[in-house]
């Protein structure tokens, strides 16, 4: 599926930042926010732009968490393998979100619809084991909750399966 890349807007962007100092990550993450994340024209136009090497911009791009260079799905599903997730489940929750999404961390649904990401800790110990989906908490989650809680995602999409 390709996302059309607004070059007009990038390149207003890149003279918006244009010798200021630092303006780098400013500028990749207003263009991440306009895109929805980095293809590689994007970074080619931003390194061009603000006459950096292409390598440069990348090292930057990969090196920050917050900066994704792949698409990502309208629904950010988090789990955490923290220590008290784990010992109460997780792996298990993982292994279902897996099955039911057909993607593995790090990757999207190809109607991204979802993008599913491991993560170290939440913060929310005492309703381990834990996901988050957007901005919402889902606690005590057990492999047969994943349908269910996805269901509530899909529905909000017309997407229900």
């Amino acid at each position: 599926m390709a996302i059309p890349i607004p070059q007009e807007d990038i390149s207003r962007l890149i003279e918006k930042y244009r010798g200021s100092d630092g303006g780098l990550i400013p500028l990749l993450q207003e263009a991440q926010d306009q895109v929805g994340y980095l293809p590689r024209e994007v970074l080619e136009q931003i390194a061009t732009g603000l006459g950096l090497s292409l390598a440069k911009v990348l090292g930057v791009a990969t090196f920050y968490s917050q900066f994704h260079l792949e698409p990502r799905g309208k629904n950010i599903i988090r789990i955490c393998m923290g220590t008290a997730c784990h010992v109460r489940g997780a792996p298990a929750v993982l292994a279902a979100l897996e099955k039911e999404l057909g993607i593995k961390p790090g990757e999207t649904t190809p109607d991204l619809q979802f993008t599913l990401e491991s993560v170290a800790c939440i913060g929310a110990c005492g309703l381990a084991p834990v996901i988050t989906v957007n901005d919402d908490t889902h606690g005590k989650m057990t492999p047969e909750k994943v349908t269910e809680v996805l269901a509530q995602y899909r529905q909000q999409e017309g997407m229900e399966q």
